[in-house]
């Protein structure tokens, strides 16, 4: 669960950032470069979490 929110917290952090008028091109650039990774990043963790915890429950149900 808290991977689920670490991942919504960073997609919305994504979504401010990248909207914020940063007058230098380069570094906004390379803040939503950072964004994004973190983003996939907390998704797939988020991904992984689920499925262990789906694995644990099955493995403990037989």
């Amino acid at each position: 669960m808290a991977a689920w929110a670490l991942f919504m917290l960073s997609w919305a952090l994504g979504w401010l950032l990248k909207g914020s008028p940063i007058p230098i091109y380069r570094v906004k650039r390379f803040g939503q470069d950072m964004v994004e990774d973190a983003i996939i990043g907390a998704f797939w963790l988020a991904v992984g979490t689920s499925i262990f915890a789906l694995i644990k429950y099955l493995a403990s149900a037989f």
